[in-house]
């Protein structure tokens, strides 16, 4: 990890700081996997930033049911992209239609941009590219406690957990 670049600063990634917990809290974060033929983004709120295995790391959570989800499975690049404020109405439109059959990002005022190996958007502030890591389903069989089964997956599907090597930062 010595000497990685952010890609638009002459500064190392131990340098970059986010607040992860007011981002991805109150400002929500858009998850997007897929390529420039095809792709899907979704807003996420459950995610973290951190260091596995001495790699910078993202972890993000997708339900089978999202279509995203076979995105994720079947691209080995993602992104976390964050946003100013003004972008807040965009973002409610990713969270709540489904790109499974309508064109969510013809709704927005969201211009895709297309990356070596993900996906992100020209108007996000950042934009962390991820390689996935590993990724496993959350569950009983996990040891997840049963108040968190009750409150969270009682009638729904488990998240899927994906943990992404951080490869690259983009700052607005």
């Amino acid at each position: 990890m010595m000497n990685k670049k952010l890609s638009t600063h002459e500064a190392r990634f131990e340098d970059f700081v986010l607040a992860p917990l007011h981002k991805f809290d109150n400002e929500w974060a858009v998850l997007t996997a897929g390529d420039k033929s095809k792709f899907n983004s979704m807003t996420i709120s459950w995610a973290s930033l951190g260091t596995i295995w001495n790699k910078p790391v993202a972890t993000v959570y997708v339900r089978p049911i999202r279509y995203t989800y076979e995105f994720m499975e079947n691209n080995d690049f993602f992104t976390i992209s964050f946003f100013g404020k003004d972008r807040r109405k965009d973002l409610e439109i990713l969270g709540s239609k489904s790109g499974r059959n309508t064109d969510k990002i013809s709704l927005t005022r969201l211009t895709p941009r297309f990356l070596e190996n993900a996906v992100s958007f020209k108007e996000a502030e950042i934009t962390i590219v991820c390689k996935k890591m590993f990724s496993q389903d959350l569950g009983p069989a996990n040891n997840l406690p049963q108040p968190v089964i009750e409150r969270f997956y009682k009638n729904d599907p488990v998240h899927r957990m994906y943990i992404g090597e951080v490869v690259e930062i983009i700052r607005k």
